[in-house]
């Protein structure tokens, strides 16, 4: 699934090219994503400009003359921006078409990926209002970690993927942010100390910024707005490297089970 760095990259894709354009059409070709797109979202936003490109946790906010658009890539989606005119490929199923001639084209072999439009708030909407802070933003710090954390019999790895508690911490980063931080993916989050929390921020804003530089990560599906595979995969320190020697010290990365989602740590870096 794209995680934030993910997303975040092909938000920077799409504003380069994109923001300030106007919205020629949209074209549906198969409106049967997580939630059925709707027919008369077209006509709304025929004619509007895109003012700007945003993003809330993995969601990605167009903002129009009126209202935004709401793009999440699902488990397998991609966004890329190419010519208008380019003949469409196996699992195209929409594209948000400009008057510069290029189209903003989601391609979803599993049709998780979802697009909405509203003309309300998008932090009010029902997808978004109850994502927690940002991993980069001013709230997100050793004392909010600390308090999230209290009390909490859960390991500190799930605790991390918890969107409620803070948003855009995926599977595959929250494996390489407790690396960083030294930090036992099966320790529970209620035993952490203040300082376990402080490098633990660190960890995972270092994570994610070392994977937006290098265009996200690529395992299967993804690539960015130009087509090119994220080329993070290479820098990964635990993430899918079982039985690999730990590029710090040598020991053989584990591999573990934890609420149904593969998890890998280093033996003698993440002993606490």
């Amino acid at each position: 699934m794209p995680e934030l760095p993910e997303v975040e990259t092909t938000r920077r894709g799409i504003e380069r090219v994109a923001a300030g354009a106007q919205v020629r059409e949209l074209r549906v070709y198969d409106p049967r994503l997580r939630w059925p797109v709707d027919a008369h979202w077209a006509q709304a936003l025929a004619g509007q400009q895109l003012r700007a490109v945003d993003r809330r946790g993995k969601y990605l906010l167009l903002r129009l003359t009126h209202g935004a658009v709401l793009l999440h890539l699902g488990m397998s989606g991609s966004l890329r921006v190419l010519p208008a005119d380019t003949p469409l490929q196996k699992h195209d199923q929409l594209d948000l078409v400009l008057d510069s001639g290029v189209a903003v084209r989601l391609n979803d072999p599993r049709r998780f990926g979802s697009l909405h439009y509203t003309t309300e708030d998008p932090a009010a909407h029902r997808l978004l209002r109850h994502l927690a802070p940002e991993p980069f933003d001013a709230a997100f710090d050793a004392a909010y970690l600390e308090r999230i954390t209290r009390r909490r019999r859960a390991p500190i790895k799930q605790v991390l993927m918890n969107g409620r508690l803070v948003t855009g911490v995926g599977n595959i980063y929250a494996s390489e942010a407790l690396f960083r931080a030294r930090v036992n993916p099966r320790r529970a989050a209620g035993r952490l100390s203040h300082s376990d929390c402080a490098r633990l921020v660190r960890g995972v804003r270092g994570a994610l910024t070392a994977a937006i530089r290098a265009g996200g990560t690529t395992l299967r599906d993804y690539v960015g707005t130009d087509g090119n595979p994220g080329a993070f995969r290479q820098k990964l320190y635990v993430y899918e490297r079982d039985g690999k020697r730990c590029r710090v010290c040598g020991t053989l990365v584990k591999k573990i089970r934890q609420g149904q989602r593969s998890s890998y740590y280093c033996p003698r870096c993440q002993r606490s």
